[in-house]
Order: C-alpha cells, then sequence, then structure tokens
C-alpha cells in the first residue's frame, strides 16, 4: 500500500507533466502551422506540407532587414548598457557619496515609467541629433531603459562578493578598472548573463520606439509580424515568422542556461 507521500509525489508530477503540456500546445500548433501552406498559389495546394513559408522569410526584403534591426538593437543595447552599467553599480556598492541613494531610487523610478511617456522628448532630442528613423537610434533609447534595470541587477551581485577582494587587489597595486576586469567581472559572471537575458528581452519586443522613431528604416521583427495582417493574411508565414523570432532567445537561454539559473538564484531576480 502506497504511502500518502508516494500519491502527493505522484499528484505533483501529474500536474507538472500536465502544465507543461498546456503551455506546450500552442507552441506545436504554432510549429505545425508554419510548415503548412495557407494560401493557395499554382505550385502548391491549401493544407499541404511545405518549407516555402521559411523560405519567405528569407526572400522578402522587408522581413529579412526586420531581423537584421531587431539583432542590431540587441547588439547596440548589450554593448552600451553593461560596460556602462558595472562601474555604475560597482559605485552605488563599493562607495558612500551624497544623495546615493536618492540616485539610485531615481534610476529605479525611471525604469518603471511608460515608455510611451518619454516618446515626444526623445523624438526632439534625437531629431536636433540626426538619428531619427535610423538603428542606432532605437538601440540607443532602448540602453536609455534598460540601464537602471541592469545597475540595480549587477548592484546586488557586486555587492554579494566580499570587500576584502577589492582591498586585497588594491594592496597588489592594481587600479579600479583593473580590479574590475581581471578580478570583479569573472566574479559577477552570472549577473553579466542575467543582465544581458533582461536586456535581450525588451530589445526583441519592444515596438513604442520602433514605431515612434522610424518611418521607413529600422523596422524590428514584431512590427515585420504585425504587418503581415492583412485582407488576405498568409496565416502560415506568419506562424514562421514569429517561430523564427522564438528561436534567438530560445538559443540564448540554451547557451546562457548554467549562468542564468545560478544569477537567478545569487541575484534573487
Amino acid at each position: 500500500m502506497k504511502s500518502p507521500l508516494k500519491y502527493l509525489s505522484v499528484m505533483k508530477r501529474t500536474l507538472l507533466l500536465s502544465f507543461i503540456a498546456f503551455a506546450c500546445l500552442p507552441l506545436i500548433q504554432m510549429t505545425l502551422i508554419s510548415f503548412m501552406a495557407t494560401l493557395p498559389t499554382p505550385a502548391t495546394e491549401v493544407g499541404t506540407f511545405t518549407f516555402s513559408n521559411y523560405a519567405g522569410i528569407w526572400t522578402d526584403p522587408n522581413l529579412r532587414s526586420a531581423f537584421i534591426n531587431s539583432i542590431a538593437y540587441v547588439l547596440i543595447n548589450i554593448m552600451i548598457t553593461i560596460p556602462v552599467a558595472i562601474p555604475a553599480a560597482y559605485a552605488f556598492s563599493r562607495l558612500s557619496f551624497v544623495g546615493d541613494k536618492h540616485l539610485f531610487l531615481a534610476f529605479i523610478a525611471f525604469r518603471i515609467t511608460p515608455p510611451v511617456v518619454l516618446t515626444l522628448p526623445i523624438f526632439q532630442l534625437f531629431s536636433s541629433l540626426g538619428i531619427v528613423n535610423s538603428v542606432f537610434g532605437i538601440g540607443l533609447a532602448h540602453c536609455l531603459f534598460n540601464l537602471p534595470i541592469s545597475i540595480w541587477i549587477l548592484q546586488g551581485f557586486i555587492s554579494a562578493t566580499p570587500k576584502e577582494m577589492d582591498e586585497t587587489a588594491f594592496l597588489d597595486g592594481y587600479s579600479r578598472p583593473q580590479f574590475i576586469w581581471k578580478f570583479l567581472m569573472p566574479q559577477i559572471a552570472s549577473g553579466i548573463a542575467v543582465t544581458a537575458f533582461f536586456c535581450f528581452m525588451f530589445s526583441w519586443v519592444e515596438v513604442v520606439f520602433a514605431r515612434i522613431l522610424t518611418t521607413t528604416n529600422g523596422k524590428p521583427i514584431s512590427m515585420a509580424i504585425n504587418a503581415l495582417f492583412g485582407f488576405q493574411t498568409d496565416i502560415g508565414l506568419v506562424m514562421a515568422v514569429t517561430v523564427a523570432s522564438v528561436l534567438p532567445g530560445a538559443a540564448l537561454l540554451f547557451a546562457m542556461r548554467n549562468h542564468l539559473s545560478r544569477g537567478f538564484k545569487i541575484g534573487h531576480v
């Protein structure tokens, strides 16, 4: 006779597997439709298996440029945000200066501000700088919103490292930039991975700045998917683009899974 604990364990596993199956159903359906012809063509009938939907992503210049633009946003975001956030987080964690806590809270308050509120001043500023309707302009706008959350995340990881490591490095003759590069960054590698993950998530799905700051250039993949819907929508192509847009995030999660799992445990993000 099974004990109540064994029944409870079996029930937990059943519920977990049921939830995973329920969560995966839309992904499975989306993947199946992406390999299906949903509009009649001279070569294929509706409902037949085809790779033409994925081939259309590369042959369509708008979709191809949208993928390239979204990747560029992520790269610009990460390459600017993380190098700026690390020394700023170190200052908030290790140094004490007038108004440090107030400034830190101001950064967090700026992050929770809805992006649409700041679109007009950002548009005016970028217009005067001549970077409206450009990939770099949108990537820079993403950095403005990712920098506060990046400082907050990294500040927690830096605070978790012992201060004795700083003092030992300084006694050995290392400068503060050398200490951050050679000693601190390897210690907070998991925090950097978590920060890069959040930067990727924001830039990959953000549409507010893309709508306001672009007219012809710099359209991201999220806007490209929205543009596919019309009077006669090719659902197969839409699903193919959606699956393709999920793959970079899945690849990032798989490549950084160890750092992310450790980072979320240490940083309590």
